[in-house]
């Protein structure tokens, strides 16, 4: 492909990436391997990535994109800015509140972006085809397949991973979601990002759990997005407090870096956050059955975690809230036919009311059969004033 043949093609992409609401467009070549490969490979061998099977599993294919799919080419990265319009953080403030990630606040972002980039990937390949460049194929991805897409987006200039390990951009702060197009055109790349970091660690002093080791470096196991979104394990008892109200995600990390300054509110009416998910009552939230929390969270990334985990999220919040008016729901929870949500029903309890707590201990012990259930009322009587 000429120059000018790559270059008209580039210019269409943008002009069909603003048509459809993305903020940024940049191109990879797909034959350089992903920089971040190494550090990635350090992550799962360090345990980092903690229940993450996934994760070890796929390392191999995620080295190179021809890993994935040999005869890639090039690969275009696009970003859609889901910029709050909203201080994220003032939730914080409101602990009868949950806290929910602003990405996650309306529709499925796997949802929205999919739809336009096979859209925006049809054209190209028609475009191309139209231009006699003969047949071409693309594939397109969004956070589901084996692409490193952090990586790919500094690589095709669209921003830098910042020392949150999060695709940074001094046009559009933090607020950016990825997705990718690979396809068998030689598109020419765009020249790599640089970081633009400095000496700032604002994200790094931000987060309430300490998950990060050093710059650029994450322990997924402290992280609170991990912890509420993708572990099924019981959260660990000393990282429960840390969390505050936030019950899906988290995002100090993100709102407060000062590139931020330059971030703009999404555009993307799905991706706008619902009003009765900005800032949602838990004595609400801790009431959904499970097909409650389907209508709730119908079209929602939350839906996916499952009515069990969530409600365990929400006990952990209420434990925290210091909100007398929650024991009742709490207390009934204990009965959850759920063994995670019985779990954090008994620690919410201690919290809420350590004597009550201690008074029910023993015969909660003689009729409670679940381990994870059991080890939570051994340990009412170690909770911490």
């Amino acid at each position: 492909m000429t120059r000018a043949a790559s270059n008209a093609l580039k210019s269409f992409l943008e002009a069909e990436a603003r048509r459809l609401g993305f903020a940024a467009c940049g191109i990879a070549g797909a034959e350089v391997d992903v920089l971040a490969g190494p550090r990635l490979q350090e992550f799962v061998a360090d345990g980092r990535h903690g229940t993450m099977g996934w994760m070890p599993e796929t390392l191999e294919r995620r080295r190179s994109p021809r890993d994935l799919w040999p005869d890639v080419q090039s690969i275009v990265v696009l970003a859609m800015n889901y910029g709050p319009d909203e201080d994220p953080l003032a939730i914080l403030a409101h602990p009868d509140r949950g806290a929910i990630s602003v990405y996650a606040r309306h529709r499925d972002y796997h949802d929205v972006i999919k739809g336009k980039l096979k859209e925006c990937a049809a054209r190209l390949i028609a475009k191309a085809r139209q231009a006699g460049l003969g047949e071409h194929d693309a594939k397109v991805f969004v956070d589901t397949a084996p692409v490193m897409e952090k990586p790919l987006g500094q690589t095709a200039g669209i921003g830098w991973q910042g020392k949150h390990t999060n695709l940074l951009s001094r046009e559009h702060g933090s607020w950016l979601f990825l997705g990718s197009i690979f396809t068998t055109l030689p598109l020419e790349p765009d020249k790599a990002a640089e970081e633009h970091c400095g000496s700032c660690r604002a994200c790094l002093d931000a987060c309430p759990t300490d998950a990060f080791p050093a710059p650029f470096q994450l322990d997924a196991r402290l992280c609170i997005s991990y912890l509420t979104i993708e572990t099924k394990a019981v959260i660990p008892r000393h990282l429960r407090a840390a969390m505050g109200n936030r019950i899906y995600g988290c995002d100090d990390c993100l709102a407060v870096c000062p590139w931020n300054k330059f971030a703009k509110t999404a555009r993307e009416a799905k991706l706008v956050a619902r009003d009765d998910l900005r800032a949602p009552r838990l004595q609400d939230l801790l009431m959904l059955d499970d097909s409650g929390f389907r209508a709730l969270f119908s079209g929602s990334p939350i839906k996916r975690i499952g009515r069990d985990k969530f409600v365990s999220n929400c006990l952990i919040a209420a434990g925290n809230s210091d909100e007398k008016e929650l024991l009742p729901l709490v207390e009934a929870l204990g009965d959850d036919p759920a063994p995670l949500v019985r779990a954090m029903a008994v620690w919410a309890l201690s919290r809420l009311d350590p004597e009550q707590a201690l008074q029910r201990r023993a015969g909660a012990l003689h009729r409670e059969e679940e381990e994870i259930v059991r080890s939570e009322w051994h340990a009412v009587e170690k909770v911490e004033e």
